[in-house]
């Protein structure tokens, strides 16, 4: 891949990571280095390199070599890429062997497939479910994208979100008075739409709940959003948003992980701050799986729990606290899986536990579940000068709606939320996105 394929995709400001541009001819013994330290302390990295078998019971399972038909876009193939370096220079045995068995220099052209092939997977995990090693090629993504950003190749579009979330505490880069201002129309839309005064709080002390939308959900997703105020304010439970952090979804896990770790602290801290008795989270697959997976072992011990919005209102439906009319949605609904949900996020019953309740004709689509196919714009594809591998990457998750033939695709996280309707119309399906919260905010009984 040329400097010029590359150029439109990579990001000219990344002080903010404390990250430097690395010259081209410097890259191949930097990557080097880089590698070989990752090797020391990501023991899953190493472990992965070693035990691939190369059987290929990858292949036909990962939607992006079903979307693309690039050979390279094969899990197996992709970590070839790196594995070939890597039993060239830190595999143990005899050089000789090593030959043989297909290992390589690393020079530039290595290290611009490694920054094609790496931002063609979604670090969706379905690879893991069907391997019979249970190789996770997304850890092998999350580490080679690490190791392309201290070389200075991090994509605008990560760099440019995780800018908007150190400078403003939300990826869309929306000042705070802008938010509360949104914030104050959307109370009035309530007021309008229920007669009640339902309250969207801010920066609330002693609140029960922290709750963490995504930011996303304030602007364009607000049916969403006003859903969860009217639910909380229905199960009687004091509850308040951060105005130092209004983003549950969090890009350092797809490619840095000091960012991850930050914007981490940000969210514990805000709770601790706030004395709050537990944080929720928001519809958002990746942010999920950062919350519940990593937020006590990295920034903890904490003094709360941290569950999903499902959880939470799950509870109170098992309670009586809030009561759905399902006939408020009529429609067919089918549910995606989102992929850090599913597989990487322990949300599987529970969404369908509240669909099942608030939605009259609900059908499941195949594969679903840990099987679930992406919807093609996880791990922060979701740019726009990537759309035609989005729209390729999506197909497969296209065919999978389309045999439900229903007419409400239930997909409760926020990517997905902004992939899949363009994925769709791209390929024809008369289906309408809506979150989950959305359907329960429709047929709750105020």
């Amino acid at each position: 891949m040329s400097e010029q394929v590359r150029i439109p995709y990579v990001a000219k400001d990344i002080d903010h990571m404390y990250l430097n541009v690395v010259p081209v001819q410097h890259r191949p013994q930097m990557a080097l280095e880089i590698l070989g330290q990752m090797l020391k302390y990501k023991r899953s990295l190493k472990l992965y390199l070693d035990v691939c078998t190369h059987c290929g019971a990858c292949a036909d399972q990962c939607h992006s070599y079903l979307g693309t038909e690039d050979p390279y876009n094969m899990p197996v193939a992709r970590v070839d890429l790196v594995r070939k370096v890597y039993d060239k220079y830190f595999a143990p045995g005899p050089s000789f062997l090593k030959k043989w068995n297909g290992a390589k220099d690393i020079d530039q052209e290595t290290i611009d497939l490694w920054y094609k092939y790496f931002h063609q997977c979604n670090q969706c995990r379905r690879c893991a479910v069907f391997c019979p090693k249970g190789i996770d090629t997304a850890e092998v993504t999350i580490a080679i994208r690490e190791l392309l950003a201290h070389l200075g190749l991090a994509t605008k579009f990560h760099a440019g979100i995780t800018k908007n979330m150190r400078d403003t505490g939300n990826n869309m880069g929306t000042p705070l008075p802008a938010l509360l201002d949104g914030i104050e129309f959307l109370e009035e839309e309530l007021k309008e739409e229920t007669g009640l005064d339902i309250p969207i709080p801010v920066d609330i002390e002693g609140a029960e709940v922290l709750f963490n939308p995504s930011s996303s959900d304030l602007f364009t997703n607000t049916d969403g959003f006003m859903a969860v105020a009217k639910l909380f304010y229905k199960a009687g439970v004091s509850w308040t948003l951060s105005s130092k952090i209004m983003e549950t979804a969090n890009f350092g896990l797809f490619f840095h992980e000091p960012t991850m770790r930050e914007h981490n602290m940000r969210l514990m801290n805000a709770g601790k701050e706030l004395r709050v008795q537990r944080i929720v989270a928001g519809e958002c697959g990746h942010g999920w799986r950062t919350w519940r997976m990593f937020s006590d072992t990295i920034n903890g011990p904490l003094p709360f729990p941290v569950i999903h919005l499902f959880e939470e209102m799950l509870e109170h439906y098992k309670k009586g606290r809030i009561q759905f009319d399902k006939s408020k949605n009529p429609e067919v609904v089918t549910y995606h899986d989102p992929c850090n949900y599913a597989r990487g996020g322990d949300l599987i019953e529970q969404p369908r536990e509240l669909l099942r309740a608030c939605v009259q004709n609900f059908v499941e689509m195949e594969p679903t579940a840990q099987y679930s196919y992406c919807c093609g714009g996880g791990s922060g594809l979701l740019m726009d000068e990537a759309m035609e591998l989005r729209m390729a990457l999506g197909k497969p998750k296209a065919e999978s709606v389309r045999k439900t033939q229903a007419k409400i695709l239930c997909a409760p996280c926020a990517i997905c939320k902004a992939q899949l309707p363009a994925v769709m119309a791209h390929h024809k399906v008369d289906v309408e996105v809506k979150g989950l919260s959305d359907l329960m905010g429709r047929a709750l009984i105020l």
